[in-house]
């Protein structure tokens, strides 16, 4: 039998808690610019960066992620606890920092200058750092440098913190760490197959091909760059 949608008085909660989010945009717009100056101007950290990129959820993705944990409690018998006083702790990705950067071993580093930026900001890590991985030479580099690995369905390679901030609006966010290579196939999948899977059979399997394609020249970078060191 057919599970049943959200009740009409659950798809009007939802909907305020959406209307909540996009009233206090101004807040989180102010808070992102914060975040990216924070990464920006922190040197041991700068030197690895090629790009940041920011955002703010949309609100559609918002309305789609509650909805689905609506449905997941509903499953496992608990009740729905995201109200408007907790929306923007409970929600850790409404707002999004990426780091890019070029080669794979950048990674300890930049993981060891997050850690320590996060610390002097009195900033909490409350999950993380994961790299997420489908390649089994990435999820051996990540745990060599004590970073716990969790394979990705999806076929992508990313490092993971969710994180809360320290004044007393307790805001959260998430922050992703990958290379160059991994964003072009990131920003391909987003567009075709995010949040639902493109129809096109082939084009499913070209994104595989694709994801496949990125970790080789993410290789070839990461080689490029040792022999350089090497020399």
């Amino acid at each position: 039998m057919p599970r049943a949608g959200p009740t009409r008085a659950e798809r009007k909660k939802i909907a305020d808690l959406v209307d909540h989010y996009h009233l206090n945009q101004d807040r989180f717009i102010q808070f992102l610019s914060q975040l990216r100056e924070l990464f920006l101007n922190e040197k041991p950290l700068i030197k690895h960066i090629h790009s940041i990129k920011a955002r703010l959820k949309d609100r559609e993705h918002l309305r789609r992620k509650l909805t689905q944990k609506l449905e997941e409690t509903k499953t496992n018998g608990r009740p729905f606890k995201i109200t408007k006083e907790n929306l923007f702790s409970k929600v850790n990705d409404l707002v999004g920092i990426r780091i890019l950067h070029l080669h794979t071993r950048q990674m300890e580093e930049i993981d060891q200058a997050v850690k320590d930026l996060f610390a002097e900001q009195r900033y909490e890590i409350l999950k993380g750092p994961t790299a997420k991985t489908w390649d089994d030479e990435s999820r051996s580099y990540f745990a060599s440098i004590g970073i716990k690995t969790v394979k990705s369905p999806s076929m992508y390679t990313s490092v993971h913190y969710e994180v809360r901030e320290s004044s007393r609006r307790k805001f959260t966010f998430e922050l992703q760490v990958r290379t160059l290579m991994e964003e072009v196939w990131g920003e391909v999948s987003h567009t075709l197959n995010y949040p639902n899977p493109t129809a096109s059979l082939s084009c499913r399997e070209q994104i595989q091909v694709l994801a496949r394609a990125t970790s080789t020249c993410t290789r070839l970078v990461d080689s490029i760059f040792k022999t350089h060191d090497e020399d």
